[in-house]
């Protein structure tokens, strides 16, 4: 073979290449829409699998991992049959060390007022015995499954479950526990400057810039086009352009099989006299980030030093029907708001640097941490990160709930997160193996559960359980979480310990709970200033939104209020610092200078777009132990949460088993109203949907997101003394 011929089979293997990619996008989306189309007809009460899986071209097996309520009796046994050993019931307590009840914490283990814990007062009880150490008789078969009750959540199928990594043993393991060297979050010794913001309306070409209005022409909306329309009309520049509406990046969806493809694809056209920027100052941020509904693009001229960057006013609150003047209005509110708290206080690009910037300035200067946070060693936060799951995502569909369902009622918990900052876990942390935990008494291990921490669990669904399931159990597929009812279940998992207290101490049955290992740090308020802060904002907007007479000033404070709640959960998300990963472009006639471990996510016929992992980066900010705390504590509240003034407990393990449809981060959907109160405190469930029945019970996410739209109009139109 000479050279030409070697080159001639190159460019064939690449047309391959591009063929085959083309091909797998459209096998994806076909096999999706064959998923989704399973699902719809899981919902039919006499659909059976063995009828599905022909026409779908699948095995029993694949329909049932698809829609596990179509599970034959024979395939649920097996499903649900864990891989973990189903230990004996535990016998009787003969030893304190043995068992941890949960009283009501007292002295240092006091929770503030409001805060959540599951256990009433009239429903105290010793809780089931936490085994220390797994059991030392050899493993036996698990016991049959039971039938999940109709009240149970589905299950999703465990043939493939995920194993969460553990803490090795030993001296390997112990090596963990430290900080990394010479990095710690500290409070920042220079000023943000503010950078020149423009808000545009793609769809109606209306430019706002200050107090000026303009009106221009974008046939195209390609990127090249808006950045030399907006500089041809504001020759001196601006540094952020935000798209408020139009979505110009999606205007080719129908030319490729998915949003991010056409997001890159616009991203990367050619855009004449700019190139693709590398990033300045010391919030250095360079390259396009693809994202399919919010992205960024970052560019600089060709000659010159001017950067621009288009981002999406989508980032910090929902802009739909809003004209670009307001949006700009509450931008401005926000930056007053927050300027009351941090004379310094500047918005950047998104709401997750902003909502961390501002917390570096809450760092303390004097002190104990003086010095700054030191940031855990990467084999800790790469564990966190693998085992700490975020807000709960869980549909339950029929059988477990009705087929027709008497109403949909949405609950939704008001800036949830905001009430589990005020303690954090701070210091060196501590290893706590199963037998460091059993040597403590039931006083330490209960206060150790109620301190912040991460613990490595086997847990067992109680034999007499009938509601919905109560903590997170690893699914298929990356960082995927399921919550398993059915009594007898067991399964291994990481969780936090308040939601360790609420399966001890929940209103119905204790579960089973053994601690394998453990991750205990000190308590701390490294978040506790930040937020309060935050919080005095959001109130004082909220104020402004409800008591303001012009509508536009209160849909401008609305949105900044809403800013501020984006502030707050997406500085917390920054917290978690998930491992890079880096986007690029190369051009065709370029292809060899691809990274070897990059993997292609789009291509044209000029540019070809790859994506490659970079690990954790030396983040000073990096605090997944926070991330993981606030997570499982709102998790926790989501089923169970005492109001104190109120002396009463609200959260989906107070409603009757059978009538949760639904949850969603901080929402939780059932089929009656219930009796929760709202005073308008972060962490209350606001009612904001109502929609009567009978309704067809939803067995996809977009059918629940559309009956949710329905009940929330429905609700609108009712007034409320809450919405007065």
């Amino acid at each position: 073979m000479d050279a030409k011929t070697y080159n001639a089979q190159l460019a064939e293997l690449r047309a391959l290449r591009d063929d085959i990619k083309k091909t797998q996008a459209t096998l994806v989306k076909l096999e999706t829409d064959r998923a989704r189309q399973i699902t719809a007809l899981a919902g039919y009460e006499k659909a059976k699998a063995e009828r599905i899986a022909p026409a779908a071209g699948l095995s029993l097996a694949d329909i049932v991992a698809i829609a596990p309520i179509l599970a034959p009796d024979r395939l649920t046994t097996a499903a649900q049959s864990n891989p973990a050993p189903v230990l004996p019931s535990p016998e009787p307590a003969t030893s304190p060390a043995a068992a941890v009840s949960a009283p009501e914490p007292a002295g240092d283990t006091a929770l503030p007022s409001g805060t959540e814990h599951p256990q009433p007062p009239s429903q105290a009880r010793t809780v089931a015995p936490v085994m220390t150490r797994p059991a030392p008789e050899p493993e036996r078969p698990a016991a049959p499954s039971k039938p999940a009750p109709a009240t149970a959540a589905p299950l999703a199928a465990q043939a493939a479950q995920r194993t969460l990594p553990g803490i090795p043993e030993g001296s390997d393991g112990d090596r963990w526990f430290t900080h990394t060297t010479n990095l710690a979050s500290t409070h920042p010794n220079f000023t943000q400057q503010a950078r020149s913001t423009v808000f545009l309306d793609t769809h109606t070409g209306v430019l706002v810039h200050r107090d000026q209005t303009f009106r221009i022409d974008l046939p195209t909306a390609s990127a090249a086009e808006i950045l030399n329309t907006v500089f041809h009309v504001l020759p001196d520049g601006v540094e952020r352009i935000y798209i408020t509406a139009g979505a110009p990046w999606h205007q080719q969806a129908d030319q490729h099989p998915f949003l991010k493809d056409t997001v890159a694809a616009w991203l990367n056209a050619p855009t004449p006299g700019w190139r693709t920027d590398t990033g300045r100052g010391k919030d250095r941020m360079a390259g396009h980030f693809v994202h399919p509904r919010n992205p960024v693009g970052r560019y600089q001229r060709e000659q010159g030093d001017q950067h621009v960057e288009i981002r999406s006013a989508g980032e910090w609150f929902d802009t739909e029907g809003t004209e670009p003047a307001v949006i700009r209005d509450a931008f401005v509110l926000l930056w007053k708001a927050l300027r009351r708290h941090w004379p310094d206080a500047v918005l950047m690009g998104s709401p997750s640097q902003t909502g961390r910037d501002l917390w570096t300035r809450t760092i303390p200067t004097k002190g104990q941490y003086a010095d700054g946070y030191p940031v855990l060693s990467e084999e800790l936060r790469g564990l966190f990160h693998t085992t700490a799951g975020q807000g709960r995502t869980e549909l339950i569909t029929p059988p477990h709930v009705p087929a027709q369902l008497p109403a949909l009622v949405e609950y939704d918990r008001t800036f949830a997160y905001a009430k589990h900052t005020w303690k954090s876990g701070v210091g060196t942390p501590r290893r706590v193996t199963a037998a460091t935990f059993a040597s403590w008494s039931q006083k330490e291990q209960t206060k150790a559960l109620f301190a912040c921490g991460h613990w490595h669990v086997r847990v067992t669904v109680p034999d007499t359980w009938t509601h919905i399931g109560v903590l997170p159990a690893p699914a298929p597929g990356d960082r995927a979480w399921y919550y398993p009812a059915t009594p007898g279940t067991t399964f291994t998992t990481w969780v936090g310990g308040p939601e360790i207290h609420t399966a001890l101490s929940n209103p119905h049955t204790p579960w089973k709970i053994e601690i394998l290992d453990g991750i205990l740090f000190d308590d701390g308020k490294p978040l506790d200033d930040w937020s309060k802060k935050l919080k005095e904002a959001w109130s004082s907007l909220t104020a402004q939104a409800e008591l303001n007479g012009d509508p536009a000033q209160r849909t401008a404070a609305h949105l900044a209020a809403r800013a501020v709640r984006a502030l707050l959960l997406y500085g917390i998300g920054a917290f978690a610092q998930r491992p890079r990963t880096v986007t690029g472009t190369t051009p065709r006639t370029m292809e060899r200078d691809v990274p070897p471990d990059a993997e292609i996510i789009g291509f044209d016929d000029q540019t070809i777009t790859w994506q490659r992992p970079t690990g954790f980066t030396r983040d000073p900010s990096a605090h997944p132990e926070w991330a993981a705390h606030i997570w499982s504590s709102a998790r926790a509240a989501l089923l169970s949460q005492r109001h104190r003034d109120d002396n009463t407990y609200a959260g989906a393990l107070h409603a009757p088993p059978g009538t949760i449809v639904a949850f969603r981060t901080d929402a939780v959907y059932l089929t009656q109203p219930q009796n929760w109160p709202h005073h308008g405190q972060p962490g209350d469930y606001l009612n904001k949907g109502h929609l009567p029945g009978p309704i067809p019970a939803p067995t996809t996410e977009d059918e629940l997101l559309a009956l949710r739209d329905k009940g929330r109009a429905a609700h609108h139109a009712t007034p409320t003394p809450e919405r007065a």
